[in-house]
């Protein structure tokens, strides 16, 4: 019992910190053999708001007591000096407030025990309880109780010498026993040795420092179980009332679930991050073997340790079609490994194979058997050997296997499981169809090429008065082939058409259309037509290549109102020009092509004002026509875009390069080509490269014989002794009889059939040329004369005797043409004589 309180008594002013006293508000006061109180406590005087001063001496009737009960309580006491102990709940009023507010009401539990003083007289020790504490102690008791038993958590409460003091329903039904059972065990009963060891010594280590640990992972198996299990254990000190460290609160709870979702999610982003990185990095390339590169630098080291790639060996030397399904022996060649682990050989039945090698798999290897049903098979580990698992998964693409990749790991890695196979079919299968891609565009890149380059000029082309030097440069194997091409046509009179041209578009459905192009082209420059009807004609042509008809629907197309969907035409660029060797005058008409480069004598290069045009394919649109002379010796250059354009500069950066690099003419051609290619920064493979280069050599005055004849009868006559004369002086008495037979029957028709004045001229370069105009309009037509007929043959005459012949428009009419090979040059004469008889 506390004794009343004395001035200087500080030992008695307050109960020790924390302790239990502090909680349940313990007073006690002590009754005299008279009845009165003679002691009153602190806890009393905090308790009831009475002073001792004031207390000591009171009937305690009168404090706790309702006045209508004293009487009774009166006679209770009395019971009680008389030796009698009692115990009831009377009602109090708390002290007042600070504030001044009246204290509310409460319940006292009061015990009065009887007791005698030193002089042998009764009186009484009373304990005063207050009632609505000391039920929430018992709430709160209760509640802990509670939490403790019905926690889902494991519940261990370890003492200082770290063995179990207490466990809750939790943990008993993990570990089995009753929770007696485990009192008095340590961490080294539940936990093998090495993790026993770490758990006890943080457990020291929170008894000791008071630091709280939060999600301690610890591992070990429960009893009778070989299975592995996972807590997450949190540990924090437990103190007593008077602060005495007591222990340590232990909760666990089972992560075993969780590690392993976490374990599954884990290894799912990483595959997730495998297979991101294998779309990033595979199929870059469109080289089968960089492809094959490619998958192992994916899986290696980030899904295997070692990794191999065959691909059978038909599909490599470009055979139409792989083995695919076959029985599985076929040739394979093996086109790349990769390791990270260093002097770890890998190939079949202990054999190593090399890259490059050529090999096959035994009918009854798990390999054979892979690329036989295309399906993943197992490899089992060699005895003694570095690797453990391996993985022999076909490479499949569209229902065709293209060849097998191996994936395997070395012993201390974890062996393959099912997710692990499935990741690697995945793998596989997307490199599969890159390489077959890859092995689709080789064929189709090889095909197009053949067909660009059996289309392109052979060797190095000739003209009348020009010299000619050209280069073609085809893109690399990594872009497709475009549709880049350049021609030299000899026209009649000792003209040469000059075209460079450019499909929009790769690959080779762009070389197809660069090829009808092309040949449109040619059949167009025989025809004679005008540079702008050439472009008009192919613009037609070009509308046409996207419809199924392909050129015979041309006509069709070009029908079509000018907002019809072009998605399916073919546009092209391209410049043509014909040269006349005679006037050295070059006509251009240009459809959407970059503007030709003319380079002078002793001047700078500059780029010809052609109307730019529109390309063809588009329709709709007229083209323009430029005459411009070119001086004797100047340098006239036609090219590709891929020449002067790049990713890496600007179009216009690239014209004004060119121009530049063109800074002397005079040097031989294949020279300045060379320069020009080596000067300019092409990058070389993004694009295809046509270069035409010409240098003008006029025909000279002496090599040309022009006359002009009166609409007369005499004319014929004058006609065929201006060709004699012409002739024999140019030395070609040979072929006098020839030339002046087919003067007199182009002139006569003329003369018969034509209008206005008549023009003779004799042309001499690498072949004679003789030209008859007039004004007329009406195309010569040959036609097979009958038995009876009188005339009708001077065509049929020229054909028989001619190397060639043809009529041309011209913007005053006509002319009607033939050509005779030189004497010792290729071809020959027929003898007129035979010719006239073989007529009749």
């Amino acid at each position: 019992m506390e004794a009343a309180a004395a001035p200087g008594d500080a030992m008695w002013q307050s109960s020790p910190p924390g302790s239990i006293y502090d909680y349940i508000k313990v007073a006690s006061f002590s009754i005299s053999p008279g009845g009165l109180v003679d002691q009153w406590s602190l806890r009393a005087e905090q308790l009831f708001g009475i002073p001792a001063a004031r207390a000591v001496g009171m009937d305690p009737i009168d404090a706790f007591v309702d006045p209508d009960l004293r009487e009774r309580g009166q006679r209770k006491m009395a019971e009680i000096l008389d030796g009698r102990e009692w115990t009831g709940v009377v009602p109090f009023r708390m002290p007042d407030r600070p504030d001044g507010t009246r204290g509310e009401e409460g319940l006292a539990e009061v015990y009065v025990m009887p007791t005698r003083t030193a002089e042998g007289d009764k009186a009484a020790v009373c304990i005063v309880v207050d009632v609505r504490t000391l039920r929430s102690i018992e709430t709160d008791l209760a509640a802990s109780q509670a939490i403790f038993g019905q926690s889902p958590f494991g519940f261990l409460l370890i003492d200082p010498d770290l063995r179990v003091r207490r466990v809750n329903l939790r943990f008993v039904s993990v570990f089995g026993g009753t929770p007696d059972d485990h009192r008095g065990k340590g961490v080294h009963d539940y936990l093998p040795r090495g993790e026993a060891e770490r758990v006890s010594a943080t457990l020291r280590r929170v008894l000791e420092s008071g630091e709280s640990i939060t999600d301690m992972h610890v591992t070990g198996f429960v009893p009778g179980s070989e299975e592995r299990r996972h807590w997450s254990v949190n540990l924090y000190r437990v103190h007593s009332g008077s602060g005495r460290p007591i222990g340590v609160a232990w909760l666990g709870t089972d992560i075993t679930s969780r590690r392993a979702a976490a374990r599954e999610a884990a290894a799912a982003r990483r595959n997730l991050a495998l297979l991101n990185e294998a779309g990033a990095r595979i199929g870059n390339s469109l080289d089968l073997e960089t492809t094959a590169r490619e998958l192992l630098d994916v899986v290696v080291p980030g899904f295997c340790d070692l990794a191999t790639v065959d691909l059978y060996q038909g599909l490599l030397t470009g055979d139409e079609t792989p083995p695919g399904l076959a029985d599985g022996s076929a040739e394979l060649r093996r086109v790349a490994f990769a390791s990270a682990v260093s002097g770890a050989p890998f190939g079949s039945s202990g054999k190593s194979v090399e890259v490059g090698a050529v090999h096959h798999f035994p009918f009854t290897s798990p390999c054979a058997d892979a690329l036989r049903t295309a399906r993943p098979q197992r490899v089992p580990a060699e005895e003694g050997g570095l690797v453990q698992s391996t993985l022999a998964v076909p490479m499949v693409a569209h229902d065709t296997v293209v060849g097998l990749a191996q994936f395997a790991r070395t012993k201390g890695s974890e062996p393959f499981g099912d997710r692990d196979r499935d990741l690697a079919v995945e793998l596989a299968a997307r490199a599969a169809v890159c390489i077959d891609n890859a092995r689709l565009y080789r064929r189709e890149h090889e095909r197009a090429l053949i067909l660009q380059r059996s289309l392109l000029p052979p060797g190095d082309p000739e003209a009348s008065g020009l010299d000619i030097a050209c280069r073609y440069l085809p893109g690399n194997a990594a872009t497709e082939v475009g549709g880049d091409w350049f021609d030299v046509i000899e026209l009649p009179g000792h003209r040469t058409a000059l075209v460079v041209g450019d499909v929009m578009g790769r690959g080779l459905r762009a070389a197809v259309a660069m090829g009808e192009l092309r040949t449109a082209v040619r059949t167009l420059a025989l025809l004679d037509l005008e540079p702008a009807e050439v472009l008009s004609a192919l613009d037609e042509i070009a509308r046409g290549l996207g419809t199924p008809g392909g050129v015979q629907q041309a006509t069709r197309t070009a029908r079509q109102p000018r907002d019809a969907d072009l998605s399916e035409v073919y546009l092209a660029t391209c410049v043509y020009a014909v040269y006349d060797s005679v006037t050295r005058r070059c006509t251009f008409a240009n459809a959407g092509h970059l503007p030709p480069v003319l380079v002078e004598p002793g001047e700078t290069a500059l780029m010809l004002d052609v109307p730019p045009g529109m390309p063809l394919g588009v329709g709709g649109e007229p083209f323009e026509e430029v005459e411009v002379e070119l001086p004797e010796g100047a340098l006239l250059a036609l090219y590709t875009d891929g020449l002067v354009e790049s990713r890496d500069h600007p179009l216009d950066e690239g014209l004004q390069a060119f121009v530049g690099a063109l800074t002397d003419p005079c040097r031989p051609l294949e020279d300045v080509c060379d320069h020009v290619l080596n000067t300019l920064d092409t990058h070389h493979g993004e694009d295809d490269i046509a270069l035409l280069m010409a240098r003008v050599q006029g025909l000279p005055a002496e090599s040309v014989g022009d006359w002009t004849l009166p609409r007369e009868p005499r004319s014929v006559g004058r006609a065929r002794e201006y060709a004699r004369g012409q002739l024999l002086s140019w030395d070609l008495e040979p072929l006098v009889d020839t030339t002046e037979l087919l003067v007199s029957e182009l002139v006569t028709n003329a003369l018969r059939y034509g209008e206005g004045d008549i023009r003779l001229r004799l042309l001499l370069d690498r072949t004679l040329v003789c030209e008859v105009w007039d004004s007329g309009l009406v195309q010569p037509r040959r036609r097979r004369a009958r038995d009876t007929d009188e005339g009708g043959r001077g065509l049929q005459l020229v054909g028989l005797l001619s190397a060639a012949w043809g009529s041309r428009r011209t913007p005053r009419g006509k002319t009607v043409w033939f050509e005779l090979p030189l004497p010792g040059g290729e071809g020959s004469l027929t003898d007129p004589a035979q010719a006239l008889l073989s007529l009749f």
